[in-house]
């Protein structure tokens, strides 16, 4: 059997019941290592769980799912994943080959980042689609993760944005060289995500477009949650570029049409609660747009 488990948000407890008991009882167990991170490392979790890990890195996973696969045909194996399992499409391409190979799969679900941001106040229903906001280079400045956040404000979603990890990459000069050097790991922050949009918010301004968020955008910015030090500051995409959030993993949500019980969950991690002062809370029946 192969079992998928969630391992939560946090650190090495946060594993449930069950998932530690199926972890204990594997042949092989397999942290997936790229889709996300924990507070704490593969040793810590080692030890925890009594059991070694093999890290599975992007390479491992998608070049070598056939070896993992066949050692579950005859074995029981474990296929850890930070959150929940089903929170990358790369663990359902997983599933399809176990499935079309004739290996039984079972799922053991956890607390993802999908279902947590509800703890910066925002209501999880009120959410539209998710997006990921990439690390930009040089000659590549993509901006279609700013059309799905319009799409969103549109419809009055909050709108949850992933920002990129960057775990084993390798430069273009190594990659055309062959050489397996990999870059250090980076992890983007709230502070560089909310750059990058104001500065396609200004391209978009100039272009004369109607704008979808601005500088003055109501905002929440994650940091780490689930773990001990979680912090969240709400303000505007503008004051959120030089917050401090201290160290990864980031996340992002830009606002949309709020209930006024949003708007006072928000204020409890504002920069500046007079940010908020300019909403009307009193009638607690109306949706409020920022």
């Amino acid at each position: 059997m192969l079992y998928l488990i969630g391992l939560g948000l946090g650190d090495a407890k946060d594993v449930t019941v069950r998932g530690l008991e199926v972890i204990k009882s594997c042949s092989r167990v397999y942290l997936e290592a790229y889709t996300s991170i924990l507070s704490v490392g593969k040793e810590a979790l080692e030890e925890f769980y009594g059991r070694e890990l093999i890290l599975a890195d992007r390479e491992t996973v998608e070049q070598e799912a056939d070896e993992i696969l066949q050692d579950a045909k005859v074995n029981d194996v474990a296929f850890l994943v930070v959150g929940d399992p089903f929170g990358a499409t790369t663990h359902s391409d997983l599933v399809l080959r176990a499935t079309k190979a004739g290996i039984q799969y079972r799922v053991i679900h956890n607390a993802s980042i999908l279902s947590a941001v509800g703890c910066c106040g925002l209501q999880l229903y009120n959410f539209g689609e998710t997006v990921s906001i990439v690390f930009w280079t040089d000659t590549w400045k993509p901006e279609s993760f700013y059309d799905k956040i319009k799409r969103n404000r549109l419809s009055g979603m909050h709108t949850l944005c992933l920002l990129d990890i960057k775990v084993k990459e390798q430069s273009i000069e190594n990659l055309m060289k062959g050489r397996k050097v990999f870059e250090p790991p980076r992890y983007m922050t709230v502070n560089q995500a909310a750059e990058q949009l104001l500065e396609i918010v200004q391209n978009r301004r100039n272009l004369g477009e109607e704008l979808a968020i601005t500088e003055n955008t109501i905002c929440a910015g994650l940091a780490r949650v689930g773990a001990s030090d979680q912090k969240i500051v709400s303000g505007t995409l503008q004051q959120l570029q030089t917050a401090d959030f201290g160290g990864p993993l980031h996340s992002l949500v830009i606002s949309g049409c709020m209930h006024p019980l949003e708007v006072e969950m928000l204020r409890l991690f504002a920069v500046d609660p007079s940010c908020f002062d300019q909403i009307n809370i009193e009638d607690s029946s109306t949706y409020l747009s920022l």
